[in-house]
């Protein structure tokens, strides 16, 4: 750090554990309070989608952004914030640190979804029986062989296939921007020439994009009606990309067999919605994310661009407003 680095205060609503390491840096804890209102106490805003923006105003507040130069995102995609907080500051996100724990909770999904296990579960001699003599006409399936498609393929998407890969899946990918060349990426995944033949082709769908105008329920009604029979779908990504009386139907009539949902449209779901009870939905919390190290690597990418920061150098993992992450 250069003898000139600035002095800087940051308005931190992740908890002390993220920044603990942190030295020569004031540090304001804000926990879930409305951080628009304490724009001019910091230099910097550190913040995540569950850090109370649901009761964000729809304007910006007069002022904005205040003393605010800077705002970094635990999250990496734009939709849980009111636009007005990229106005006027520099915004970087995490792109990247939870990628390892959501491709570990998606391999968890196909394997569960192939061999059945929680189904197969015995507590009794009469269940032993019963599940040994099933197994010969219902066997178990394995994931090699099997077709994974990925809608997505940023840091997560390329650790989802790599871990694919390795129990001998085909994994094929649909990229925000389609080009006809090259047709495999370099660590030789196939690209999907269109969402309608990655759904055709796939025996599992994982959705590892980020939510904007142009993706919103792009899995609808007109998207299910391509999937191919038996399909099981997995979101770890945003509820917004399913239209969900869409998915609804498609289960219903059987054209998928399940569908893992780690995110919603809304978060949560009102009492008694039918995700909840539904026989072919696995549903958890939009936990996919929290394993591992992620908290300490949040800490150290933010760490690394408020070095970056005080020495006036360039940020790393900008969001770009024109793409929406």
């Amino acid at each position: 750090m250069t003898a000139s680095a600035r002095k800087v205060t940051v308005l931190n609503q992740l908890g002390h554990d993220v920044l603990s390491s942190l030295r020569g840096v004031k540090v304001l804890d804000a926990g879930r309070d409305r951080a628009w209102e304490r724009m001019q106490e910091a230099d910097v805003l550190l913040t995540a989608p569950r850090s109370g923006w649901h009761g964000a105003p729809r304007e910006k507040p007069p002022g904005w952004p205040g003393q605010l130069r800077w705002i970094h995102l635990a999250s990496v995609g734009m939709d849980y914030f009111p636009r007005w907080l990229f106005d006027d500051v520099q915004v970087s996100c995490s792109r990247g640190v939870a990628a390892g724990p959501i491709a570990d909770y998606v391999l968890s999904a196909l394997l569960e979804q192939s061999l059945g296990l929680n189904a197969r579960q015995v507590k009794n001699a009469s269940d032993w029986g019963r599940e040994s003599a099933r197994v010969f006409s219902q066997p178990m399936a394995v994931l090699r062989n099997q077709r994974l498609g990925i809608v997505g393929y940023g840091a997560i998407g390329k650790a989802v296939a790599h871990r694919a890969k390795a129990f001998g899946m085909q994994v094929q990918a649909l990229r925000r921007t389609q080009q006809l060349s090259p047709s495999h990426a370099d660590d030789g995944t196939e690209y999907a020439s269109s969402l309608q033949a990655l759904l055709g082709s796939s025996d599992h769908v994982v959705l590892a994009l980020p939510l904007t105008e142009a993706s919103r329920h792009l899995l609808n009604a007109d998207a299910f009606a391509h999937c191919k029979p038996g399909m099981h779908l997995v979101n770890v990504a945003r509820g917004g990309l399913v239209k969900q009386e869409a998915l609804r139907q498609a289960l219903d009539s059987g054209l998928l067999a399940a569908a893992t949902l780690d995110v919603t449209e809304p978060e949560p779901l009102p009492e008694k919605h039918w995700l909840y009870s539904h026989p072919k939905i696995r549903l958890t919390p939009h936990i996919s994310w929290a394993a591992g190290d992620v908290q300490a690597r949040i800490g150290s990418k933010f760490a690394e661009n408020l070095q970056r920061y005080r020495n006036a150098l360039p940020l790393l993992d900008l969001v770009d407003l024109s793409r929406g992450y």
